[in-house]
C-alpha cells in the first residue's frame, strides 16, 4: 500500500555539494504540441504548467530536469516565471547538445560554438548566473552511438573551469564512452533510456552505482508509449497502486543511485508519481516483476 510521500530518500552527487531527493520531476512534457510537432511551443495551459511547477517544488521535489530545446525555450521560460528566484535547495538540470528545426525535427548541436550559445541560452532563460548541471546529449534517440564527443565535453569542462556552470554529466552513452569522458573531466551522472521494460543498462546501473556516480534513466514510463502489462496491472493492484507507480517504484528499488525524473502537465498525474516514492515492493514480487517482459 501508498503511505504518506517522503521521495524516497535522498542522493548526493560524488565529490559535490549537491544532494537532492531521488524523485524528481522532467520538464519536457510542459511544451506544447504543434501537429505532428512534439514538445513544441507553448502549453495550451500556460498557467496549469506553472501550478504543476509549484505544486512539484511544493512536495519536496528539489531536483527539475530540463532543456533549453524543449519548445524550443519554452519549459524553461516557464520554470523562471513559475519558481524564481529559486529556493537554495533547488537544482535544475539541463541538457546540451541539440537545437530544433523549424519542422520540429531534434538536430545535433556539438560544435564547440554551438555548446558555448546553448550554455548562455540556458543561463538567460532560466535566470541563473550559474547553471548546477548540465548532461551533454549524445547518441541517438534511445541508444548511444559510436561517434566523436572530445570537442562539446571539452567546452563544457572549458565553461565549468570558467564558473558557468558546476557540474558535467552524460546522456546516452555507453560505458566506454564513460571511461573516455572521465579522462576529460569529471562525470556525475548519467541520463539513459530505462524503465521497467527496456533493461540494457543493468550492468551499466551497478558500475554506475560502484562508482558513486547517479543514473537518471530517461522515459521511466516508457515515453510517448506507456509501459502496458497484464502482469504489470495485476501486480499494481494487489499493491493498491496504478501500474505507473509500481514501474516507478521498481525504479527506485532497483538500484540507490537511480534519480527519477517523470514528466507531467497534470497536477493529478503529478501527485500519483509522487506517491510512488513511498511504495514498497515485496522482495518476491520484485522478482516477479524482474522476471516478465512488459
Amino acid at each position: 500500500m501508498i503511505e504518506q510521500t517522503d521521495l524516497a530518500g535522498s542522493f548526493t552527487l560524488p565529490d559535490t555539494s549537491i544532494t537532492v531527493n531521488r524523485m524528481g520531476y522532467g520538464a519536457m512534457q510542459l511544451a506544447g504540441r504543434d501537429g505532428d510537432k512534439l514538445v513544441w511551443g507553448p502549453p495550451r495551459d500556460v498557467e496549469g504548467a506553472i501550478a504543476v511547477l509549484r505544486e512539484a517544488v511544493a512536495s519536496g521535489v528539489n531536483h527539475i530536469d530540463t532543456s533549453d530545446y524543449y519548445g524550443p525555450h519554452v519549459t524553461n521560460q516557464l520554470i523562471k516565471q513559475a519558481l524564481h528566484p529559486y529556493s537554495d535547495d533547488l537544482v535544475i538540470v539541463t541538457k546540451v547538445g541539440a537545437r530544433r528545426g523549424s519542422d520540429g525535427s531534434w538536430i545535433h548541436a556539438r560544435s564547440r560554438q554551438e555548446i558555448i550559445d546553448a550554455v548562455h541560452d540556458n543561463l538567460r532563460n532560466l535566470g541563473l548566473d550559474v547553471l548546477h548541471l548540465v548532461n551533454l546529449r549524445l547518441g541517438g534517440f534511445s541508444a548511444p552511438e559510436d561517434e566523436p564527443f572530445e570537442e562539446p565535453l571539452a567546452a563544457l569542462a572549458e565553461l565549468k573551469q570558467k564558473g558557468l556552470i558546476q557540474h558535467i554529466g552524460l546522456s546516452t552513452i555507453s560505458s566506454r564512452q564513460l571511461a573516455e569522458a572521465q579522462a576529460i573531466t569529471e562525470i556525475v551522472c548519467i541520463q539513459n533510456l530505462y524503465n521497467l521494460s527496456q533493461r540494457g543498462d543493468d550492468q551499466f546501473v551497478d558500475n554506475l552505482a560502484a562508482q558513486g556516480i547517479a543514473y537518471v534513466p530517461y522515459f521511466p514510463l516508457g515515453g510517448f508509449s506507456p509501459l502496458q502489462s497484464s502482469r504489470l496491472n495485476e501486480v499494481a493492484a494487489s499493491l493498491g497502486a496504478t501500474p505507473m507507480q509500481v514501474a516507478l517504484a521498481w525504479l527506485l528499488q532497483r538500484s540507490p543511485n537511480i534519480l527519477l525524473i517523470p514528466g507531467t502537465s497534470s497536477i493529478e498525474h503529478l501527485r500519483e508519481n509522487l506517491q510512488a516514492s513511498s511504495l514498497q515492493i515485496p522482495p518476491e514480487v520484485i522478482a516477479d516483476l524482474d522476471a516478465i517482459s512488459v
